[in-house]
């Protein structure tokens, strides 16, 4: 937590002010009851009615003005405490969205995108609420304590052995019930996790849910995970609640024995009756301050276990680290992509790697195309060329240059990645095509979506590329949003342009178009394509097939009819199903 803590820092005057106001605050309550005291026994014991009166508007005066000064230092103590801890927040999450960002896919599988969320969300807002109530009870009920325990005991020695017998009780309390309480928190967060996975699967799984009529299962499950979560969270509850009764007990019966104390005092002529009420309140806020200290140990409890949970992502080491090399490549001629060797395992798997020795020279302006069957590696092979997983063994060469010396920046600047499942976001068109190129102006825009085979249907859109977008791209249809992808990725001008099957949703003669303009206006651009139709890359310069994570054949598409058994077949049962070659 001291770590997390040191995001306060840059707002420290912002912080100092809280205590400053707190203190003030506290001593203003401190000091009332003693012009309470003043005023009930120099009324009681005033000659006339109206030496009584008198003693009571003129310390009942300053009684006002020191409860206006409590309010308003009270007010200031909450609104620097708050300014403070929202400056705090909103630094811890903005570097925590940082940290997420630069964690390899591998990482962010590894803590479950449900997990991330939470602790982007509601842990840090959890240690949001405790720097405020931190500089705020931290500093009031210490201060409260002592102070109250010193006017007590000055007021008469006396009352100082209730309060040394009933503070160990309370402390005691404390200490069991948050003993018990503290490991709590960290399944509740836990808990918590597992809501907000089934919640986010089922919000981006909509469809499927509701193709499969899988709708009463769904809420079944998420009954499950929140009905835990609840069950949990009642048991904490439950045994915080605990504390409450018992401490008032407590305080209660402190007050019972200053009051038969006091009553003894009175009678005895050591006291005076306004000493036993100041007493009685001192007690009273001795013992709150406790409880207040009590409920504070909640806020640390609950602050500890996100803290833990927010460090856990803080102190994540990428796995995929920047290289040193910002260069354009040692070639002259751009996208140029070799493997040497490279063998391939999935991290914390075992078995026999994914790929093994895979040897391969793509020359630069080379269109090649990648086939095989369910897991034969062919992802997992073009992966490694942006980083988004290393070699195990070999390494694979861009430009001249091994891509791991490269700065992330510097070579996937370099590469464009278009994905099976077309991530697109709401907002125009346009917007959605800039993020390959912010720059790009609008006949670039035009140019990528005729290449993308694109352009047609934007300009059926009433407002064009000014149409809107929703969320994920939920109003257009696979293979619009496939194009829409290309497009993205053609204004970013690459050297290296990858397809991870991401023409799936394109008919055969839609494809062919895509790629017969590719050849003619993008012939130095190096192409990769992912694909499971012979069709769809039968022009390609080369066609590699993968078998068994290895290269089982590599050639043009009459070369491999000869003499690849694998293609062969592909290519056979492609056509008896009916698909057309063009």
């Amino acid at each position: 937590m001291k770590k997390l803590l040191n995001y306060l820092k840059p707002y420290w005057y912002i912080a100092m002010g809280s205590p400053i106001c707190m203190i003030l605050e506290v001593l203003v309550d401190l000091a009332l009851p003693t012009i309470m005291r003043t005023i009930v026994n120099d009324s009681i014991g005033a000659a006339t009615l109206e030496e009584g009166l008198a003693v009571v508007a003129k310390y009942g005066t300053i009684m006002m003005v020191l409860v206006v000064i409590g309010g308003l230092t009270g007010l200031g103590a909450a609104g620097f405490a708050s300014a403070a801890s929202q400056s705090f927040g909103n630094d811890l999450r903005r570097d925590a969205f940082s940290k997420v960002m630069s964690l390899s896919p591998e990482q962010t599988d590894k803590f479950t995108v449900g997990s991330l969320v939470t602790r982007l969300t509601n842990d840090i807002t959890m240690m949001q609420s405790f720097v405020a109530a931190a500089l705020r009870i931290f500093f009031r009920s210490p201060i409260m304590f002592v102070g109250g325990i010193v006017m007590a005991i000055m007021l008469n020695p006396k009352f100082g052995v209730i309060v040394l017998i009933s503070l160990p009780i309370q402390l005691l309390l404390v200490w069991l019930v948050m003993r018990k309480v503290r490991p709590m928190f960290d399944d509740v967060q836990t808990r918590l996790d597992k809501v907000n996975a089934v919640m986010q699967e089922n919000v981006t799984g909509a469809r499927v849910v509701k193709a499969y009529v899988r709708e009463d299962h769904e809420i079944k499950r998420f009954r499950g995970v929140n009905d835990d979560l609840y069950n949990r969270m009642i048991r904490v509850q439950y045994t915080m609640a605990i504390l409450s009764p018992i401490m008032m007990v407590v305080m209660n019966l402190s007050i019972i024995a200053v009051i038969l104390l006091g009553g003894y005092e009175v009678q005895g002529g050591v006291i005076e009756v306004g000493d036993v009420m100041a007493v009685i309140t001192y007690i009273t806020l001795i013992l709150h301050s406790v409880m207040m200290f009590a409920g504070m140990f909640q806020f640390i409890s609950r602050a500890q276990a996100s803290a833990k949970r927010i460090n856990e992502v803080m102190d994540s080491i990428p796995v995929i680290q920047d290289g040193a090399y910002e260069g354009e490549g040692e070639e002259q001629e751009r996208g140029h992509v070799i493997f040497k060797d490279v063998m391939f395992r999935y991290p914390n798997t075992y078995g026999s790697p994914v790929l093994h020795h895979i040897d391969l020279d793509i020359k630069a302006g080379e269109n090649i195309a990648i086939l095989g069957t369910t897991g034969s590696g062919k992802t997992s092979l073009v992966q490694m060329i942006p980083r988004y997983y290393d070699p195990t063994e070999g390494e694979v060469i861009l430009d001249g240059v091994p891509v791991k010396d490269y700065t992330l920046k510097a070579l996937r600047q370099k590469i464009a990645y278009v994905l099976q499942k077309s991530e697109l976001f709401s907002g125009t068109v346009a917007e959605n095509l800039r993020w390959g190129n912010e720059n790009a102006t609008d006949e670039e825009l035009l140019e990528a979506a005729q290449i993308a085979q694109a352009e047609e249907f934007i300009s059926k859109f009433s407002a064009g590329f000014d149409t809107m977008i929703s969320e994920k791209g939920a109003s257009l249809s696979g293979g619009q949003k496939q194009r829409l992808a290309i497009a993205r990725a053609l204004l970013k001008k690459p050297d290296v342009l990858i397809f991870d099957d991401s023409m799936s949703a394109l008919d055969v003669a839609t494809g062919a178009k895509l790629q017969k303009a590719l050849r003619e206006k993008l012939s130095s651009l190096t192409v990769i394509t992912i694909a499971q139709r012979v069709a769809s890359v039968m022009s390609a310069d080369r066609i590699l097939v993968l078998d068994g994570g290895t290269i089982a054949a590599c050639g043009t598409h009459e070369e491999l009819l000869e003499t690849s058994p694998i293609y062969r077949d592909i290519y056979e049962s492609q056509l008896k199903r009916g698909e057309s070659i063009e």
